[in-house]
């Protein structure tokens, strides 16, 4: 029976060591590369075609959640397993908005995270038990497309529709439409409650 193909994301090397450590004493586990962020976790995952991914919420420049959505566009069968230090449910329904199948903590995985691995491959959505079983309630109207989080990203740093339309090779005017049905999608204001929005419920990366 062939072996089940994993990727590991995770921009401290420590932590990556020991979950290959964790997923490599599976003999049913294979780990055949890892990746510090989301660019480099989608040169990787084309490159090498896994079955799964473990991947953490927190990543410099691009949170998980984004990485998830970009992986799934170009490789949809591909299974991803989120992994947080947030237990709030927000960051768990963006995930599952995202495409991931399962949503680990990080602070007491041992072997479950052997075993999430195994039950994602298998389609199950895999959730941390210490979380609170409850519905998973989106503010949205309306998830949220991935360049409207590219955009997103880019507000929350505090930069002009100028300074994003020429990060994002697009229009200043493309941006400003943007900027609006977030703020529509979201039922938001202004800029600034924009901002702790997206903090506080995990739709940016603020590494």
């Amino acid at each position: 029976m062939p072996k089940i193909r994993v990727v590991v994301v995770d921009d401290h090397a420590l932590v990556r060591r020991g979950f290959r450590r964790l997923l490599e004493d599976d003999a049913e586990l294979e780990v055949v590369g890892e990746a510090t962020d989301g660019d480099e976790a989608l040169e990787l995952v084309l490159r090498e075609k896994p079955d799964v991914v473990v991947l953490d919420y927190a990543l410099p420049g691009q949170n998980g959640a984004l990485t998830a959505r970009k992986i799934l566009a170009v490789l949809p069968k591909t299974r991803i397993l989120m992994l947080s230090m947030h237990a709030e449910t927000s960051y768990v329904a963006r995930s599952r908005e995202a495409g991931a199948m399962g949503y680990l903590l990080k602070n007491a995985l041992d072997l479950e995270l052997v075993e999430a691995v195994k039950q994602v491959m298998l389609g199950e959505w895999v959730q941390d038990p210490r979380l609170q079983q409850e519905v998973l309630e989106l503010k949205a109207k309306r998830a949220l497309s991935t360049r409207e989080l590219e955009v997103l990203q880019q507000i929350v740093a505090g930069k002009s529709n100028k300074e994003i339309a020429m990060a994002l090779n697009l229009s200043v005017n493309t941006i400003a439409v943007h900027r609006a049905n977030l703020m529509d999608a979201l039922q938001i204001r202004n800029t600034a409650e924009l901002v702790v929005y997206a903090i506080r419920h995990g739709l940016v990366s603020l590494t």
